[in-house]
Protein backbone atom coordinates (compact mmCIF):
# COMPACT_ATOMS: atom_id res chain seq x y z
CA UNK A 1 0.00 0.00 0.00
CA UNK A 2 1.62 3.43 -0.69
CA UNK A 3 -1.02 6.19 0.42
CA UNK A 4 -1.74 8.20 2.81
CA UNK A 5 -4.12 7.67 5.68
CA UNK A 6 -5.44 9.89 8.93
CA UNK A 7 -7.29 8.08 11.60
CA UNK A 8 -5.25 6.07 14.25
CA UNK A 9 -6.59 2.84 15.98
CA UNK A 10 -5.49 1.76 19.35
CA UNK A 11 -1.84 0.67 19.05
CA UNK A 12 0.06 -2.99 19.56
CA UNK A 13 2.66 -2.06 17.52
CA UNK A 14 0.83 -1.27 14.60
CA UNK A 15 -0.59 2.08 13.80
CA UNK A 16 -4.14 2.18 12.13
CA UNK A 17 -5.47 2.94 9.17
CA UNK A 18 -8.08 5.63 8.33
CA UNK A 19 -9.01 7.79 5.69
CA UNK A 20 -6.93 8.57 2.56
CA UNK A 21 -5.95 12.45 2.54
CA UNK A 22 -3.65 12.24 -0.69
CA UNK A 23 -6.29 12.50 -2.82
CA UNK A 24 -10.08 12.25 -2.04
CA UNK A 25 -12.98 14.37 -2.82
CA UNK A 26 -14.56 14.34 -6.32
CA UNK A 27 -11.75 12.72 -8.06
CA UNK A 28 -12.02 9.84 -5.92
CA UNK A 29 -15.52 9.19 -8.00
CA UNK A 30 -13.81 9.47 -11.58
CA UNK A 31 -11.21 6.55 -13.03
CA UNK A 32 -8.66 8.38 -15.56
CA UNK A 33 -8.11 5.75 -18.35
CA UNK A 34 -4.93 4.55 -18.93
CA UNK A 35 -2.25 6.86 -20.52
CA UNK A 36 -1.80 6.22 -23.96
CA UNK A 37 1.27 4.77 -25.17
CA UNK A 38 2.01 6.67 -27.70
CA UNK A 39 3.05 9.62 -25.28
CA UNK A 40 4.77 7.08 -22.29
CA UNK A 41 7.58 5.90 -24.72
CA UNK A 42 10.66 7.70 -25.73
CA UNK A 43 11.80 7.84 -28.92
CA UNK A 44 15.40 7.26 -28.11
CA UNK A 45 16.53 3.61 -28.29
CA UNK A 46 17.39 2.04 -24.60
CA UNK A 47 21.08 2.50 -23.50
CA UNK A 48 21.48 -1.73 -23.14
CA UNK A 49 19.69 -5.01 -24.58
CA UNK A 50 18.65 -7.31 -22.35
CA UNK A 51 18.58 -11.24 -23.97
CA UNK A 52 14.53 -11.20 -24.89
CA UNK A 53 13.80 -14.46 -25.29
CA UNK A 54 15.43 -15.62 -21.69
CA UNK A 55 12.32 -14.27 -19.56
CA UNK A 56 9.25 -13.40 -19.84
CA UNK A 57 7.39 -10.80 -17.67
CA UNK A 58 3.18 -10.09 -16.91
CA UNK A 59 2.04 -7.43 -14.84
CA UNK A 60 0.00 -8.34 -12.31
CA UNK A 61 -1.43 -4.88 -11.32
CA UNK A 62 -0.70 -2.56 -8.02
CA UNK A 63 3.08 -3.72 -7.86
CA UNK A 64 2.88 -6.93 -8.72
CA UNK A 65 4.63 -9.67 -11.57
CA UNK A 66 4.84 -12.79 -13.18
CA UNK A 67 8.27 -13.46 -13.98
CA UNK A 68 8.71 -16.80 -15.96
CA UNK A 69 12.85 -18.39 -16.78
CA UNK A 70 12.88 -21.29 -18.84
CA UNK A 71 9.88 -22.82 -17.12
CA UNK A 72 10.33 -21.46 -13.66
CA UNK A 73 8.05 -18.82 -12.41
CA UNK A 74 9.23 -16.20 -9.36
CA UNK A 75 6.04 -14.12 -8.54
CA UNK A 76 6.23 -10.04 -6.49
CA UNK A 77 3.40 -8.99 -4.48
CA UNK A 78 0.55 -10.82 -6.20
CA UNK A 79 -2.36 -9.33 -5.23
CA UNK A 80 -4.78 -11.09 -7.41
CA UNK A 81 -8.34 -10.90 -5.96
CA UNK A 82 -8.61 -6.72 -5.76
CA UNK A 83 -11.76 -7.04 -3.40
CA UNK A 84 -13.33 -3.63 -2.72
CA UNK A 85 -12.16 -1.81 0.76
CA UNK A 86 -14.11 1.65 -0.37
CA UNK A 87 -10.66 3.11 -0.77
CA UNK A 88 -11.32 4.69 -4.37
CA UNK A 89 -15.20 6.10 -3.65
CA UNK A 90 -14.21 7.95 -0.70
CA UNK A 91 -15.51 5.35 1.72
CA UNK A 92 -12.72 3.58 2.74
CA UNK A 93 -13.38 0.53 5.42
CA UNK A 94 -10.16 -0.25 7.47
CA UNK A 95 -12.43 -2.99 8.93
CA UNK A 96 -13.03 -4.93 5.33
CA UNK A 97 -12.48 -8.63 5.01
CA UNK A 98 -9.59 -10.36 3.68
CA UNK A 99 -10.25 -12.92 0.89
CA UNK A 100 -8.33 -14.98 -1.48
CA UNK A 101 -10.86 -16.37 -4.71
CA UNK A 102 -8.33 -19.53 -5.19
CA UNK A 103 -9.96 -19.57 -8.99
CA UNK A 104 -9.14 -16.35 -9.68
CA UNK A 105 -5.51 -16.66 -7.99
CA UNK A 106 -5.27 -19.90 -10.42
CA UNK A 107 -5.78 -17.67 -13.44
CA UNK A 108 -2.50 -15.96 -12.96
CA UNK A 109 -0.15 -17.40 -10.97
CA UNK A 110 0.95 -20.40 -13.13
CA UNK A 111 3.45 -23.02 -10.72
CA UNK A 112 5.42 -20.23 -8.67
CA UNK A 113 8.46 -21.77 -7.20
CA UNK A 114 9.43 -18.29 -5.49
CA UNK A 115 6.90 -15.90 -4.09
CA UNK A 116 8.94 -12.23 -3.22
CA UNK A 117 6.91 -10.09 -0.81
CA UNK A 118 8.03 -6.16 -0.98
CA UNK A 119 5.93 -5.38 2.47
CA UNK A 120 3.17 -6.80 4.25
CA UNK A 121 -0.01 -4.36 3.68
CA UNK A 122 -2.84 -5.94 1.85
CA UNK A 123 -2.83 -5.25 -1.46
CA UNK A 124 0.59 -7.17 -1.64
CA UNK A 125 0.36 -9.68 0.82
CA UNK A 126 -3.50 -10.67 0.84
CA UNK A 127 -3.10 -13.51 -1.68
CA UNK A 128 0.09 -14.70 -0.56
CA UNK A 129 -1.50 -17.55 2.28
CA UNK A 130 -3.08 -19.22 -0.34
CA UNK A 131 -0.59 -19.21 -2.87
CA UNK A 132 2.07 -20.40 -0.50
CA UNK A 133 -0.44 -23.45 0.95
CA UNK A 134 -1.49 -24.57 -2.57
CA UNK A 135 1.78 -24.61 -4.69
CA UNK A 136 4.37 -24.94 -2.00
CA UNK A 137 6.25 -22.24 -3.57
CA UNK A 138 9.12 -20.66 -1.06
CA UNK A 139 7.96 -17.40 0.35
CA UNK A 140 10.96 -14.51 0.45
CA UNK A 141 9.93 -11.16 2.87
CA UNK A 142 10.33 -10.25 5.75
CA UNK A 143 10.36 -11.03 9.75
CA UNK A 144 6.76 -9.51 9.84
CA UNK A 145 5.68 -11.21 6.76
CA UNK A 146 6.90 -14.60 8.45
CA UNK A 147 5.15 -13.55 11.25
CA UNK A 148 1.60 -13.30 9.83
CA UNK A 149 2.18 -16.12 7.62
CA UNK A 150 3.00 -18.39 10.09
CA UNK A 151 -0.21 -17.34 11.92
CA UNK A 152 -2.24 -18.03 8.05
CA UNK A 153 -1.44 -21.51 8.80
CA UNK A 154 1.79 -21.38 6.63
CA UNK A 155 4.66 -23.78 6.63
CA UNK A 156 7.52 -21.78 8.86
CA UNK A 157 9.89 -23.95 6.60
CA UNK A 158 8.40 -22.58 3.78
CA UNK A 159 9.15 -18.63 4.50
CA UNK A 160 13.09 -17.89 4.13
CA UNK A 161 13.37 -14.42 6.65
CA UNK A 162 15.35 -11.50 4.70
CA UNK A 163 16.63 -7.94 6.07
CA UNK A 164 17.97 -6.48 2.77
CA UNK A 165 21.45 -7.16 1.27
CA UNK A 166 21.38 -11.05 0.75
CA UNK A 167 22.30 -12.29 -2.79
CA UNK A 168 20.58 -15.89 -3.39
CA UNK A 169 21.03 -18.18 -5.69
CA UNK A 170 17.97 -19.96 -7.05
CA UNK A 171 19.89 -22.14 -10.15
CA UNK A 172 19.53 -20.17 -12.89
CA UNK A 173 17.69 -17.06 -10.87
CA UNK A 174 19.14 -14.95 -8.82
CA UNK A 175 17.46 -12.99 -6.40
CA UNK A 176 19.08 -9.69 -4.41
CA UNK A 177 17.24 -8.16 -1.59
CA UNK A 178 17.84 -4.45 -1.27
CA UNK A 179 16.29 -2.41 1.56
CA UNK A 180 13.99 -0.08 1.01
CA UNK A 181 11.49 2.25 2.19
CA UNK A 182 7.73 2.93 2.52
CA UNK A 183 6.12 5.78 0.08
CA UNK A 184 5.56 8.68 1.48
CA UNK A 185 2.23 10.83 2.26
CA UNK A 186 1.98 14.84 1.69
CA UNK A 187 2.53 14.55 5.80
CA UNK A 188 5.54 12.61 5.17
CA UNK A 189 4.93 10.22 7.37
CA UNK A 190 2.93 6.76 5.69
CA UNK A 191 0.32 4.28 5.50
CA UNK A 192 -0.31 1.33 8.59
CA UNK A 193 3.45 1.35 9.86
CA UNK A 194 3.99 -1.49 12.29
CA UNK A 195 6.26 -4.18 12.49
CA UNK A 196 5.19 -7.73 14.16
CA UNK A 197 8.35 -9.87 16.58
CA UNK A 198 5.79 -12.62 16.65
CA UNK A 199 2.75 -14.15 15.32
CA UNK A 200 -0.39 -12.55 16.15
CA UNK A 201 -2.89 -14.69 18.40
CA UNK A 202 -5.09 -15.12 15.75
CA UNK A 203 -4.96 -15.37 11.88
CA UNK A 204 -5.49 -11.67 10.42
CA UNK A 205 -9.35 -11.19 9.61
CA UNK A 206 -9.07 -7.35 8.48
CA UNK A 207 -7.20 -5.44 6.10
CA UNK A 208 -6.51 -2.78 9.20
CA UNK A 209 -4.74 -6.49 10.61
CA UNK A 210 -1.88 -6.16 8.54
CA UNK A 211 0.69 -3.60 9.11
CA UNK A 212 3.74 -3.10 6.48
CA UNK A 213 6.39 -4.27 8.55
CA UNK A 214 9.35 -2.51 6.83
CA UNK A 215 9.46 -2.40 3.25
CA UNK A 216 12.07 -4.72 0.72
CA UNK A 217 12.78 -4.12 -3.20
CA UNK A 218 14.27 -6.95 -4.96
CA UNK A 219 16.29 -7.36 -8.43
CA UNK A 220 15.81 -10.80 -10.09
CA UNK A 221 18.27 -11.87 -12.91
CA UNK A 222 17.27 -14.61 -14.93
CA UNK A 223 20.73 -16.96 -15.81
CA UNK A 224 23.85 -15.45 -16.47
CA UNK A 225 22.93 -13.44 -19.52
CA UNK A 226 19.31 -12.78 -19.07
CA UNK A 227 17.57 -9.61 -18.27
CA UNK A 228 17.81 -8.46 -14.86
CA UNK A 229 14.92 -6.28 -13.03
CA UNK A 230 14.50 -3.79 -10.49
CA UNK A 231 11.40 -4.79 -8.40
CA UNK A 232 9.05 -2.05 -6.23
CA UNK A 233 6.85 -2.46 -3.54
CA UNK A 234 6.55 1.49 -2.93
CA UNK A 235 7.70 5.11 -3.64
CA UNK A 236 10.79 5.48 -1.64
CA UNK A 237 13.94 3.94 -1.45
CA UNK A 238 17.35 3.68 -0.03
CA UNK A 239 19.42 5.56 -2.65
CA UNK A 240 22.73 3.94 -1.23
CA UNK A 241 21.40 0.71 -1.09
CA UNK A 242 20.78 0.61 -4.62
CA UNK A 243 23.80 2.32 -6.02
CA UNK A 244 25.26 -0.37 -8.71
CA UNK A 245 22.30 -1.98 -9.39
CA UNK A 246 22.13 -1.76 -12.72
CA UNK A 247 19.05 -3.58 -13.64
CA UNK A 248 17.82 -3.74 -17.31
CA UNK A 249 14.43 -3.03 -16.51
CA UNK A 250 13.22 -0.92 -13.59
CA UNK A 251 9.98 -1.49 -12.41
CA UNK A 252 9.26 2.11 -10.47
CA UNK A 253 6.59 2.71 -8.60
CA UNK A 254 4.78 6.11 -9.20
CA UNK A 255 4.45 8.28 -6.03
CA UNK A 256 1.13 10.12 -4.94
CA UNK A 257 2.94 12.80 -3.50
CA UNK A 258 6.50 14.86 -3.71
CA UNK A 259 7.19 14.13 -0.11
CA UNK A 260 10.24 12.36 -1.18
CA UNK A 261 12.84 14.83 -2.39
CA UNK A 262 13.65 14.57 -6.49
CA UNK A 263 12.69 10.85 -6.22
CA UNK A 264 12.37 9.95 -10.04
CA UNK A 265 16.25 11.74 -10.60
CA UNK A 266 17.65 10.82 -7.37
CA UNK A 267 16.49 6.68 -7.90
CA UNK A 268 17.29 6.77 -12.08
CA UNK A 269 20.89 7.96 -11.47
CA UNK A 270 21.42 5.60 -8.29
CA UNK A 271 20.27 3.06 -10.73
CA UNK A 272 22.53 3.90 -13.91
CA UNK A 273 19.89 4.73 -15.84
CA UNK A 274 18.43 1.60 -17.10
CA UNK A 275 17.19 0.73 -20.64
CA UNK A 276 13.72 0.33 -20.04
CA UNK A 277 11.68 2.17 -17.08
CA UNK A 278 7.73 0.35 -16.20
CA UNK A 279 5.61 2.65 -13.76
CA UNK A 280 4.19 0.47 -11.27
CA UNK A 281 1.41 1.29 -8.75
CA UNK A 282 -0.63 4.03 -10.74
CA UNK A 283 -3.80 1.68 -11.45
CA UNK A 284 -7.06 1.34 -9.17
CA UNK A 285 -6.43 -1.82 -7.79
CA UNK A 286 -9.78 -2.54 -6.47
CA UNK A 287 -10.86 -3.17 -10.66
CA UNK A 288 -10.60 -6.63 -11.68
CA UNK A 289 -7.53 -8.04 -13.49
CA UNK A 290 -9.99 -8.63 -16.29
CA UNK A 291 -10.56 -5.26 -17.30
CA UNK A 292 -8.36 -2.52 -18.70
CA UNK A 293 -6.06 -0.41 -15.98
CA UNK A 294 -8.01 2.30 -14.77
CA UNK A 295 -5.62 5.09 -13.10
CA UNK A 296 -5.45 5.73 -9.20
CA UNK A 297 -6.90 9.34 -9.68
CA UNK A 298 -4.09 10.04 -7.12
CA UNK A 299 -1.33 9.34 -8.98
CA UNK A 300 0.00 11.33 -12.32
CA UNK A 301 1.42 9.71 -14.52
CA UNK A 302 1.96 11.74 -17.12
CA UNK A 303 4.12 14.17 -14.98
CA UNK A 304 6.28 10.43 -13.91
CA UNK A 305 7.19 9.80 -17.37
CA UNK A 306 7.74 13.56 -18.31
CA UNK A 307 10.65 13.22 -15.26
CA UNK A 308 11.79 9.87 -16.32
CA UNK A 309 12.62 11.25 -20.20
CA UNK A 310 14.20 14.30 -18.43
CA UNK A 311 16.41 12.42 -16.30
CA UNK A 312 17.25 9.82 -18.71
CA UNK A 313 16.65 10.19 -22.32
CA UNK A 314 17.82 7.49 -23.42
CA UNK A 315 15.25 4.98 -21.54
CA UNK A 316 12.53 3.87 -23.71
CA UNK A 317 9.21 4.11 -20.76
CA UNK A 318 6.84 1.43 -21.42
CA UNK A 319 3.25 1.69 -19.28
CA UNK A 320 1.87 -1.87 -18.40
CA UNK A 321 -1.23 -3.67 -19.21
CA UNK A 322 -2.81 -6.25 -17.48
CA UNK A 323 -3.64 -8.66 -20.49
CA UNK A 324 -0.17 -8.91 -22.46
CA UNK A 325 2.75 -10.69 -21.81
CA UNK A 326 6.32 -9.06 -22.27
CA UNK A 327 9.48 -10.38 -23.27
CA UNK A 328 12.81 -8.97 -21.73
CA UNK A 329 13.04 -6.10 -23.18
CA UNK A 330 9.53 -5.42 -22.14
CA UNK A 331 8.11 -5.62 -25.53
CA UNK A 332 4.86 -7.40 -26.02
CA UNK A 333 4.80 -11.09 -27.06
CA UNK A 334 2.67 -12.01 -30.11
Amino acid sequence: MSDDTDAQRPKRRVQSFGRRTVLRGAALRAAAPLLPAATAVSAAAPRRTPAAGSASFRWLGTSGWRIDVDGRTVLFDPYLTRFKTGLFDGGFTPGTKLRSDPGLVREHIGHPEIVLVSHSHWDHVADVPHIAKSTGALVVGTETTFHLLVAFGVDPGQISVVKGGEVLDFGGITVEVVPSLHSRNKRHSYFAPGTLSAPPAAAPRTISDLPEGDTLAFQVTAGSGGPSAFLMGASDFSERSVQGLSPDLAMVAVPSSASTSRYVPRLLRALGRPGVVVPVHWDNFEEPLSEPPRRDPAMDLEAFTAQVHHESPTSRIVVPDYRATYDGDMRPNP
